[in-house]
């Protein structure tokens, strides 16, 4: 789908998600209105073995390091995406001196390697259920269901994502209902069904929530 119209049914789908949300649940509509307008995109455009791979180079570190680290990464194949061929074919001190740990960068390459040989039908991503999608990526080291939740709302556009293991959205559930303590990740799931079907909605703005004050 051209980015013109991805852009404009994403515009839609936020405000159609804020007008349920905000109907739906009263607390959460008091937090939509302080911290303003949603800004999530739900797309990018990155393959999507460009985005998983961004997505382990991310991992456990600060944006800026990450973004630094990735740009280096990018570097090495003419700033482009690299494919899962390329990675492959590259040796491992080279992507070691870009800044990646040994251990991600034998993520990378299992990434890799399963994509070229089919295990991991990557192109398929779009047509797959959440469910499936998560379980065709935790099958990759280095790939954990949060992870997968990442990619299916920040680059395949899935609306109704609910990271119940993320700090931050645990936090921000916490801040909304006034708790004493962190939800379990079992109760983030029943916590989170209210939002349904817009919780990767929901998860923006709790996330948001944790930098506006009351």
């Amino acid at each position: 789908m051209p980015r013109a119209k991805t852009d404009a049914r994403h515009a839609a789908l936020r405000r159609k998600a804020v007008r349920h949300l905000s109907a739906a649940d009263p607390a959460m509509g008091a937090v939509i209105a302080r911290v303003g307008r949603c800004a999530w995109q739900g797309r990018t455009d990155h393959t999507h073995f460009g985005y998983v791979l961004r997505c382990i180079v991310y991992q456990q570190l600060s944006g800026k390091a990450a973004a630094t680290i990735f740009g280096r990464v990018q570097a090495i194949y003419g700033d482009a995406l690299p494919t899962p061929e390329q990675i492959l074919r590259t040796p491992v001190p080279k992507l070691r001196a870009a800044g990646l740990s040994e251990r991600k960068v034998e993520y990378a390459k299992e990434l890799a390697a399963r994509v070229k040989s089919g295990e991991l039908p990557l192109e398929k991503l779009d047509t797959m259920s959440d469910d499936a999608v998560i379980e065709s990526l935790v099958a990759v080291r280095g790939i954990g269901r949060w992870t997968a939740q990442m990619v299916m709302m920040f680059h395949l556009g899935r609306p109704d994502v609910f990271p119940e293991l993320d700090l931050g959205v645990q936090k921000g559930v916490q801040k909304l209902l006034k708790m004493r303590q962190l939800p379990t990740p079992e109760r983030m799931t029943v916590i989170g069904a209210r939002w349904a079907p817009y919780r990767s909605i929901a998860t923006w703005y709790l996330w948001r929530s944790l930098d506006v004050p009351e």
